[in-house]
């Protein structure tokens, strides 16, 4: 142990051989980095040879070795690319909506310039970061205002915060829903100080039950879209029209309409699900609206808050505004994003465009990738018919025709196969079914698909020896 000990190299003579220079420029590492990352791997080899275990190589190249793999990871980032062949179009997993790219364009020039972001150029005074999008959102929504915050959960906060900090609040208990990552409505309400009143049962709520809860402590009535599960059966709902009717019986009375979802195109007439569009609903008269901008919308995330002007000026004021504002990039997707929307365009946007491909657009990807992978032997390819999920906590019941192809490999079970294909660059995310790999080809893009053609490509060159 002494004479291995004895025989790891100074740091002063590491930095003096040709690989020292050939790193640097390698991975783009300055003198400081790359000898910062010499003594960590001194170190653990150290520690190793002290433990007992044994080295397995030359004792240089193992250390330049484990020099140029921390190298090597030094600048890759964390956040990466993936291509998502598992179907579900709203993957919250892997990023949600993808950006159109008038959005990400848009993203890139505010990203790469000085901007107007609180600046008003026509008067040349202090702007305000509130007026970027809103005239957008008033466009798209019919609503008389309109501001964003960071996501919606942090908008219902807000606006429980606002609204109903010490006063009383009425939610049917059929829609105290929990929300991805263990946030529950309830527990929101009760961090924004708003004294949560539920009433009705799980399944069933009547108008009588919200007349009957109302009292002067009573700030506002709070409907919640259930956009993660469906109750079905023996049900009894109140429509946001008739929550509106509840404002005759008590002055000062908001309604509130927790969207979730944020949808602006109308689905229901491609047949594809029930949710409600953000236009109708603000047509029933319901005083304030919030949706995400991340999920059926299709841009980044973000809580829009849309509704009375009365309440959304209120809300520009107070203190919770800064700290739950929006960043100039944000704001520069969902400008994007929202003009698709009031240019008729909606169909750029890439989650309104995969949900509306129709079978055969499907099935025409996924024939492409076969052709490309004849030459792949190591693969056994079946073209079957899938179905798609919506996905990003929306239209949990929906499933739409989609066409995948199963795939199995000679040397590699499915799990394998799966981890192999997610491990590698790009990094591909499957579904596993029937101990097979299944790639759904609404969620592949045409030019993803030779990128996943050469992840398959990899996969053969490393296990067909």
């Amino acid at each position: 142990m002494k004479d291995i000990l004895r025989n790891i190299p100074p740091v002063h003579e590491l930095q003096k051989h040709h690989l020292f220079i050939l790193l640097g420029k390698k991975y783009n590492l300055d003198e400081t980095v790359l000898t910062s990352i010499i003594r960590q791997v001194l170190d653990a080899v150290r520690n190793t040879v002290k433990s007992g275990q044994h080295i397995n190589k030359d004792l240089n190249s193992f250390i330049w070795d484990e020099i140029e793999e921390i190298a090597k990871a030094k600048n890759k980032p964390s956040l990466l690319p993936v291509i998502n062949a598992t179907g579900t179009i709203l993957h919250t997993n892997l990023g949600r909506s993808r950006l159109s790219r008038e959005a990400i364009d848009r993203v890139v020039e505010v990203a790469e310039n000085y901007s107007n972001l609180e600046f008003d150029i026509i008067s040349g005074k202090r702007g305000s970061r509130h007026d970027i999008v809103e005239d957008l959102i008033k466009e798209v929504t019919g609503a008389e205002a309109a501001m964003v915050v960071n996501n919606n959960a942090a908008a219902v906060f807000f606006i429980l915060n606002a609204f109903g900090k010490g006063k009383e609040v009425i939610v049917s208990r059929g829609q105290l829903v929990e929300i991805g990552g263990s946030f529950r409505i309830s527990s929101i309400m009760e961090e924004s100080g708003a004294k949560l009143v539920e009433v009705g049962t799980t399944n069933k709520t009547h108008l009588k039950d919200y007349e009957e809860a109302l009292t002067d402590g009573t700030s506002m009535v709070l409907k919640v879209h259930t956009s993660n599960f469906k109750i079905v059966g023996f049900t009894q709902d109140v429509s946001t029209q008739q929550l509106v009717d509840l404002k005759k019986f008590q002055d000062n009375l908001i309604v509130y309409e927790d969207l979730g979802s944020g949808v602006l195109f109308d689905f229901t007439e491609a047949g594809i699900g029930e949710e409600p569009v953000v236009q109708k609903v603000l047509e029933t008269g319901v005083d304030i609206v919030s949706f995400s901008g991340d999920k059926l919308l299709g841009g980044p995330q973000a809580g829009i808050i849309a509704g009375k002007k009365q309440y959304i000026d209120q809300l520009k004021k107070h203190q919770l505004a800064r700290v739950l504002r929006v960043d100039k990039m944000s704001f520069a997707a969902l400008e994007g994003t929202l003009q698709a929307y009031a240019n008729n365009k909606a169909k750029d946007i890439p989650a309104v465009r995969d949900m509306l491909l129709t079978i055969e657009e499907v099935r025409e990807r996924a024939t492409v990738f076969l052709y490309s992978v004849t030459s792949l032997m190591m693969f056994q390819w079946e073209l079957v018919e899938d179905e798609s999920m919506v996905g990003g906590g929306t239209m949990p019941e929906v499933k739409i025709p989609s066409i995948a192809i199963r795939v199995q490999a000679d040397t590699l079970s499915s799990q394998n196969l799966a981890d192999e294909l997610r491990k590698g660059t790009p990094s591909v995310v499957v579904r596993l079914q029937d101990q097979h790999v299944i790639l759904d080809f609404r969620t592949i893009t045409q030019g993803e698909i030779p990128k996943l053609v050469e992840a398959f490509r990899k996969i053969e060159l490393t296990y067909r020896d």
